[in-house]
C-alpha cells in the first residue's frame, strides 16, 4: 500500500468533476452547462434585506440551532405546503445549505459497520460523508434507461446492518420525480425496522407538466425515521448564500444537533435575518416551477432534429441527454473532446456512479439565461 492510501480516509476521491469540468470551461472559454448553479440573481428585495441586515449589527454569530424566526417561517411553510407540523424549538435546524445537512446527517446517524443505501446514479457528496462516518455504502442503481426504480432491488439491498436509505426527490442528475406509488413502496421497505430515510428534497419547487412533489413530510406514519434536508439556494437562486435546513423528529433533531455545534457551530447570520424577514411575505417559490419550465422546453424543442436523444427531465433543473448516437467514445472522453472542440461544458453521468458507468449520457443544467441554452443548443447541433 502506498504511503498516500495508508492515512487517506478517502483513497479513491480527489477533485470533484464539477470542478475538472469547470476549470476546463475556463481554460476553453466554453459555454457551461456542468455547473449545478443559474447564472441569474435572486430576486432584488431578497438582496436588499441581506444588504440591510449586513448594515444594521446582525453580523456576529447566530444561536447554534439556526435563528428562531427562520426556524418558525419554515415551520409555517411546512405547514402551508404539506399539513405537515415541525417544531421550530425541537425539531428544525438551520445549516451551511443542503451538503452540510447531509454530511451533518450521516455523521451523527451512521456508526462504524452500518450500511448506507445510496440510489445511483447518485448526487456526489453521499458515498464519501457514509465512508467518513465508517458506514458501507450499499448501491442500488436505477433502470436505464428511463431512470425508473425496481424497489424490489432496494428491498433485496436491506441487511441487519442497514441504517439508512439515501432518497433524492426530485432526482439529481436524472431529473426523475418519484411518484406516490413509489414512496409507498419506499415506505413499505422501511415498515417494521428501524432504518431510517435521509430524504434530500432541494429541487421540492421545480417540478414539471401536471408532476407533483410527494414530500415525506406529508407521511406521518414514517415521521420517526425520516430526516429531510433542504436548502434556499435552489429556489431562491442564491446557491452561494449557502443556506439550508434539517426537519427531524426530536430525538434524532437532538444527536443532529450535538454533531453540528462541533462541525459548523453556527450559520451566516445576516443570511438568516435576511431570509427570516423575506419568508413573511414571498411567493417566489409560486414562480419557480414556471421558470424552469420555460427553460426545459427550451432546451428540449432546441433539441429536436439533433443527434442528442432523451427523456424530458420531469424536475429539478438537470437535463440528461444521451450521445450514442454521435460516438462510441466513454462520457469523460466525449465531454472533454466537447469543451476542446466546441466550446460546451456538461457533466459525464458516470461520475454519479461507483463504478464508472459507460452509459454514454451528458448531464446538463438549464438554470441559465435564454440566450445561453441557445448558444448551447447552436453547438450541439453541430457536435458530430
Amino acid at each position: 500500500m502506498s504511503k498516500k492510501a495508508s492515512y487517506s480516509k478517502l483513497v479513491n476521491s480527489g477533485k470533484t468533476i464539477f470542478a475538472i469540468m469547470s476549470e476546463l470551461a475556463q481554460q476553453h472559454k466554453a459555454i457551461d452547462l456542468s455547473r449545478g448553479y443559474p447564472d441569474f440573481n435572486p430576486d432584488q428585495a431578497l438582496i436588499d434585506l441581506y444588504c440591510k441586515q449586513l448594515n444594521s449589527s446582525k453580523n456576529q454569530y447566530a444561536p447554534v440551532d439556526g435563528l428562531f424566526e427562520l426556524r418558525e417561517q419554515i415551520a409555517l411553510r411546512m405547514q402551508e405546503l404539506y399539513q405537515a407540523d415541525f417544531s421550530p424549538e425541537t425539531e428544525i435546524t438551520i445549516t451551511n445549505g443542503a451538503t452540510d445537512a447531509l454530511f451533518t446527517t450521516i455523521t451523527a446517524l451512521v456508526r462504524e459497520g452500518d450500511e448506507v443505501i445510496i440510489i445511483e446514479p447518485a448526487y456526489d457528496s453521499y458515498a464519501p460523508a457514509v465512508r467518513l462516518s465508517g458506514g458501507i455504502p450499499v448501491f442500488v442503481d436505477m433502470n436505464m434507461p428511463g431512470y425508473s426504480l425496481n424497489w424490489e432491488n432496494v428491498q433485496r439491498a436491506l441487511s441487519g446492518n442497514t441504517r439508512m436509505i439515501i432518497f433524492n426527490n426530485p432526482h439529481n442528475p436524472t431529473g426523475t420525480v418519484f411518484s406516490a406509488l413509489d414512496i409507498e413502496r419506499l415506505k413499505k421497505v422501511v415498515q417494521g425496522t428501524d432504518i431510517y430515510i435521509l430524504s434530500d428534497e432541494v429541487y421540492e419547487h421545480i417540478v414539471f407538466d401536471d408532476g407533483v412533489h410527494e414530500s415525506l413530510a406529508q407521511h406521518a406514519k414514517i415521521k420517526d425515521q425520516t430526516i429531510i434536508v433542504n436548502s434556499f439556494g435552489k429556489t431562491y437562486h442564491a446557491t452561494g448564500w449557502r443556506l439550508g435546513y434539517i426537519l427531524a423528529p426530536e430525538h434524532l433533531t437532538a444527536e443532529i444537533r450535538k454533531t453540528h455545534q462541533y462541525s459548523m457551530y453556527t450559520v451566516n447570520t445576516p443570511v438568516q435575518h435576511a431570509f427570516a424577514e423575506y419568508l413573511k411575505t414571498e411567493k417566489k417559490y409560486l414562480e419557480v416551477k414556471l421558470l424552469y419550465q420555460e427553460k426545459r422546453d427550451l432546451l428540449l424543442k432546441g433539441l429536436q432534429g439533433s443527434q442528442f436523444k432523451f427523456k424530458a427531465a420531469a424536475g429539478t433543473y438537470f437535463q440528461c441527454v444521451d450521445y450514442s448516437d454521435i460516438s462510441d467514445e466513454k462520457d469523460m472522453e466525449f465531454a472533454s473532446r466537447l469543451v476542446r472542440e466546441y466550446g460546451l461544458a456538461t457533466i459525464p453521468l458516470s461520475y454519479f456512479y461507483k463504478a464508472k458507468s459507460d452509459y454514454k449520457v451528458l448531464r446538463l443544467c438549464f438554470a441559465k439565461h435564454p440566450d445561453t441554452l441557445k448558444q448551447a443548443l447552436e453547438v450541439m447541433h453541430r457536435v458530430k
